[in-house]
């Protein structure tokens, strides 16, 4: 079980890793023909905002409700009620987005205000955001009806195509900003039709596959049907609680928008660089978890859940540990490969580094929140994760607050780093708490040898790390260079620290096999 785990995981990793690259190339685009000025910051808090609620609303709390009861059906109920419940839960989801996605239209510049009020004193780019918003925001409606879609493909261990569906977005994206580049003044407005255009080829693309399966939904709106009250019950509190590292990106926004113009974008491009390990691994490991601890539950199985977990863990340990030092440690290289063309100046880069080095500090405690909250859900436990999400909030709208207020305080240049501090903070207090909870509860039983992986990530993660560093350069280094050179060199120095990390771990007694599922 655990070796088709590992498979699923090579897959779903393989095609957002796809995605990803696509996901940079766009990064790049956006850079060079929009840089860091008002226009991307306006169009920057217009995507934010539905994509935001796209990540609490459907990948956050509908997949996380979702999955658990259709795993429940699918293992106690003929094919007939499996369909049944797909067509009411659809039926009924469409109604509230329609719903929501109207009074999103209408509600624009309010949106607007609450994520971003520091635009009010430009009357300009607060109506640019506004326009921006309104033709983005129903993306909201097609990427949640695109998660129902994900959601029984990957129950039903189709994992490949939700995976490779987020490759649509980047390719429109990245078309939207070329030829709004070159044929309009304004190309922020044809980037924003991309977003509306992306959103419903999402969702058509996967409607083939889902009738292969024989669950097309065919919608029916009912809300008092048993498996939508269920789903329901668990969305609410899940909304909020699965999704709390989203809830504190909206807050970092809210504060990065009254600091100096181009704090947005400074935070957006770092965060779009902290989401390619995410996307590749953590949020990988999250889709392919959920629907096995799911489905360990419906069987009863304890230990395979406990296992189960513990295997998710590890590969936090083995991977997102040397992607964070590799992050930490290179920023300057990967934003100047990246970002430093066009529009964007050697001010935008070192801003970005310093955010992306200070966001980096947190992708472990991330990627544990990928693997931890699942094992709430599966058990259909919403109340704990909201708890603890309250608390990591709390935390992280205080830490940004004294943080930012420190830096500006002893005049640092960058104030918005310490808003990527406190996520890191945030998310850490975050995760440990998940975990904290789910030993109590006797539902997690760490396997055997976790010190010695402990200490030898650490040791080698420790030795890649001096190594690039010494490599790395400094910032006007890669400014003098030119494109090529700079993609060349930033391989060969990823290529050089993949290499001295897996050397170290394999020299101190590390093996694949170690990966596997263990006893608790």
């Amino acid at each position: 079980m655990s070796r088709g785990r590992l498979g699923a995981l090579s897959v779903v990793g393989g095609m957002t890793l796809l995605s990803r690259v696509l996901g940079l190339v766009r990064e790049v685009f956006f850079a060079r023909f929009l840089g860091a000025a008002g226009a991307m910051d306006a169009f920057v808090i217009a995507f934010q905002i539905p994509n935001f609620l796209r990540r609490m609303f459907a990948e956050g709390a509908f997949s996380q409700a979702f999955v658990p009861v259709l795993s429940e059906y699918r293992k106690n109920r003929p094919h007939d009620e499996v369909q049944g419940l797909v067509d009411r839960v659809a039926g009924s989801l469409t109604l509230v987005l329609f719903v929501i996605t109207v009074l999103g239209v209408i509600g624009a510049p309010v949106l607007i205000w609450l994520s971003a009020s520091g635009f009010q004193s430009e009357p300009d780019k607060f109506e640019l955001a506004t326009d921006l918003l309104r033709i983005t925001f129903p993306y909201l409606m097609f990427i949640s009806l695109t998660a129902l879609s994900a959601g029984i493909l990957n129950t039903y261990d189709r994992f490949a195509v939700p995976a490779f569906t987020p490759v649509l977005l980047n390719v429109c994206l990245i078309t939207a900003v070329i030829f709004g580049a070159l044929h309009t003044t304004e190309p922020v407005r044809v980037l924003a039709w991309g977003v509306f255009v992306a959103g419903a080829a999402q969702l058509f693309f996967q409607w083939p596959f889902l009738r292969r399966l024989r669950l097309l939904p065919r919608p029916k709106v009912n809300f008092r049907d048993d498996g939508v009250r269920r789903i329901l019950s668990l969305m609410l509190p899940a909304m909020f609680g699965a999704s709390i590292a989203q809830i504190n990106l909206l807050i970092d926004r809210r504060i990065a928008a009254e600091l100096d113009e181009g704090s947005v974008s400074w935070l957006y491009f770092s965060d779009r660089l902290l989401e390619f390990p995410l996307g590749v691994f953590a949020i990988a490991l999250g889709t392919v978890v959920l629907p096995g601890l799911s489905r360990r539950k419906a069987e009863a199985d304890a230990d395979g859940f406990a296992r189960t977990l513990d295997w998710g863990l590890r590969w936090v340990a083995v991977i997102a540990v040397p992607a964070a030092c590799g992050l930490f440690v290179l920023a300057g290289p990967m934003i100047a490969t990246v970002y430093l063309y066009g529009e964007f100046t050697p001010r935008d880069m070192d801003m970005v580094r310093i955010a992306l080095m200070a966001y980096a500090l947190g992708l472990v405690g991330i990627s544990m929140i990928k693997v931890l909250v699942p094992g709430y859900f599966a058990r259909q436990d919403t109340r704990t994760p909201v708890r603890i999400g309250v608390i990591a909030m709390l935390i992280n709208v205080v830490a940004n607050i004294v943080l930012v207020a420190a830096l500006v305080w002893a005049d640092q240049p960058a104030p918005h780093a310490g808003l990527a501090l406190a996520t890191g903070l945030s998310a850490w207090i975050n995760a440990l708490l998940l975990l904290r909870g789910l030993r109590a509860k006797g539902v997690y039983r760490a396997g055997g040898g976790w010190w010695k992986l402990v200490c030898r990530v650490a040791l080698a993660a420790i030795t890649m790390s001096a190594v690039l560093w010494s490599f790395a350069g400094t910032g006007v280094d890669w400014f003098a260079m030119n494109s090529g050179v700079r993609v060349f060199r930033l391989t060969a120095l990823i290529a050089l620290g993949a290499l001295i990390y897996g050397t170290v771990l394999f020299a101190t007694g590390w093996r694949p096999r170690e990966m596997l599922e263990r006893p608790a």
